[in-house]
C-alpha cells in the first residue's frame, strides 16, 4: 500500500487549530503529536488501498466563520458548521442534573480539568498511529458531553456536526462523551457536509463508560462526495457498563473507519451494529473490533452492507480475547448483499484467541439479492425496482429494528432510499 504523504511541517496549521485561550498542556499535546508523526504507521485496513487518498489535503488558508445552515432543527442540542457552533441549547432541566454540553472552546474555559481528564486519556492515546496523531495536533471542532453519575436521561442528545466544504477548510473533529458511573442515556451523532469543495474530514469519538454506566450511541454518517473521510470511534468500558454501538455508514465519498471497543473490566459488555450502503465508484472500509480484557466480558459484532454500481465495500470484523479474561464471549456477523457485477464486497471475520474458558464464533458471506424473494414479491404484481427496494430493507432490517429511536430509524431508512435512488438514476443514464 502506498504510503500516504506526510503534510509539510507549517505552524500556520498548528497555531489556526488552536481553540481561543487553549491551555498550554493541550498545546504541547498537539505539538508533540505533530513531532511524532513520521515515526507512526498508518491503520491498517485490510484490502483497501487508500495510500493516495488525499487524507492529508490540509488547507495553508485560515477558514472564514461558517455561515449557518437553514435546516437546522429543534432535534438537535448542538449544531456545529465546521468550527463554528450554530446552536446549542440544553434543556434547563438537564443542565440541573449536572450535564455538561459543550464545544471545546466553552469546555476548556469551564471545564478544563473534567477534560484533561479523559482527553486522549482512556478510549484513545494520540500516538497510536498517524492518522490519530494528526487529529491530536490539528483538531479544530467537535464537542465535549458529560453525563453525571446515576444520571438517567429520558430524551436523547442529538449532536449533528456538519463539515463546511463550501470553502477550502479543515475539518478535524474530536467529540469525547463520558459516561460517569451508572448514567444511563442515548446520544447521537450525525456527521454530513455542506458545499462541494474538496476537502478531506478527521473525525474521532472517544466514549468512555465508567462503572455501571449504559450509553446507546447511534450515528449518521453523511459526508459528501468531495469528501475523503476517515472516522474513529473508541469505546472503553469498566467494570458492568454497557455501550450499545448502531452506525449507520452512508457517505457518497471514499472512508475508512475504526470502530473499537475496548472490554476493560469485568463485566463490560458491546453490541456493535453497523449498516452500510455505497455506491456509484466509492470506497468503503470499515474495521470494527472488540477486545476482551476483562472476566466474563462481552462483545457482539453484527455488521450488514449494500454494495451498488462500481462501488466497494470492505467489513474487517476483529474478535480478540486477552489472557486472562475468562468467560468472555465474543461473536460477530458480517454479511454483503450485492447488487452489481461491477461491485466489490469482503466480509472478513477474524478471531484472535489467547484464553481457553470462553465463548467465540463468526459468520460471514457476500451474495447476490435472493431470486426466490425477488420472485415471489414480483409474482404478487409488484414491479421489480419496488420488490428489489423490500428485500433489501429486509435484509438491512435486522439492525434498523434494533434503533431505539423512532426519528434515527426514520432518518437511516430515508437515506438508504437516497442513496438507491441515485443508484437506480446512474443505473438508467448509462
Amino acid at each position: 500500500m502506498a504510503v500516504t504523504t506526510i503534510p509539510t511541517l507549517d505552524p500556520q496549521w498548528l497555531t489556526a487549530a488552536r481553540f481561543a485561550d487553549e491551555p498550554q498542556w493541550l498545546t504541547e499535546q498537539r505539538q508533540a503529536a505533530w513531532t511524532q508523526l513520521a515515526d507512526l504507521p498508518l491503520p491498517r485496513f485490510t484490502k483497501v488501498a487508500y495510500g493516495d487518498w488525499p487524507l492529508t489535503a490540509f488547507t495553508n488558508e485560515l477558514a472564514k466563520p461558517a455561515a449557518p445552515i437553514d435546516d437546522a432543527t429543534d432535534d438537535y442540542q448542538l449544531v456545529s458548521v465546521g468550527q463554528t457552533t450554530q446552536t446549542l441549547t440544553l434543556p434547563d432541566a438537564l443542565q440541573q442534573q449536572g450535564v455538561i454540553l459543550c464545544d471545546w472552546p466553552t469546555a476548556l474555559r469551564e471545564h478544563e480539568a473534567l477534560v484533561r481528564r479523559y482527553l486522549f486519556q482512556k478510549a484513545v492515546r494520540p500516538n497510536e498511529d498517524r492518522l490519530t496523531a494528526l487529529n491530536a495536533a490539528l483538531m479544530n471542532a467537535g464537542a465535549f458531553l458529560y453525563i453525571p453519575e446515576n444520571a438517567v436521561l429520558k430524551t436523547p442528545i442529538n449532536l449533528w456536526q456538519l463539515q463546511d466544504s463550501r470553502q477550502a477548510a479543515n475539518f478535524i473533529s474530536h467529540t469525547v462523551i463520558v459516561a460517569a458511573p451508572h448514567s444511563d442515556f442515548q446520544v447521537l451523532q450525525h456527521l454530513s457536509t455542506v458545499g462541494e469543495v474538496a476537502n478531506p474530514a478527521h473525525v474521532t469519538v472517544e466514549v468512555i463508560a465508567e462503572a455501571g454506566s449504559h450509553v446507546r450511541f447511534s450515528s449518521l454518517d453523511a459526508f459528501g462526495k468531495t469528501t475523503h473521510a476517515y472516522v474513529n470511534r473508541r469505546g472503553h468500558l469498566e467494570r458492568d457498563a454497557e455501550i450499545d454501538w448502531t452506525m449507520g455508514v452512508f457517505n457518497e465519498g471514499n472512508v475508512i473507519a475504526d470502530f473499537n471497543s475496548n472490554l476493560r473490566e469485568p463485566g463490560s459488555h458491546t453490541e456493535v451494529q453497523t449498516v452500510a450502503v455505497s455506491t456509484h465508484d466509492q470506497q468503503q472500509g470499515i474495521n470494527t473490533k472488540v477486545t476482551n480484557y476483562g472476566r466474563h466480558s462481552e462483545g457482539n459484532i453484527l455488521q450488514r452492507g449494500v454494495v451498488l454500481q462500481d462501488s466497494t465495500l470492505v467489513f474487517n470484523g476483529i474478535g480478540k480475547i486477552i489472557h486472562g479474561a475468562h468467560g468472555a464471549k465474543a461473536q460477530q456477523e458480517n454479511r454483503l448483499l450485492m447488487l452489481s457485477p461491477t461491485a466489490s464486497g469482503d466480509a472478513n471475520p477474524i478471531l484472535l484467541i489467547n484464553e481457553n474458558d470462553v465463548i467465540a464464533g463468526h459468520a460471514a458471506s457476500v451474495g447476490r439479492i435472493n431470486e426466490k424473494q425477488l420472485y415471489y414479491l414480483m409474482s404478487r404484481g409488484l414491479p421489480e425496482a419496488v420488490a428489489k427496494r423490500l428485500v433489501i430493507r429486509g435484509f438491512l432490517g435486522v439492525i434498523l429494528s434494533a434503533i431505539p429511536v423512532v426519528s434515527v430509524r426514520q432518518r437511516m431508512i430515508d437515506l438508504i432510499d437516497q442513496k438507491l435512488n441515485l443508484a437506480e438514476a446512474g443505473d438508467q443514464r448509462d
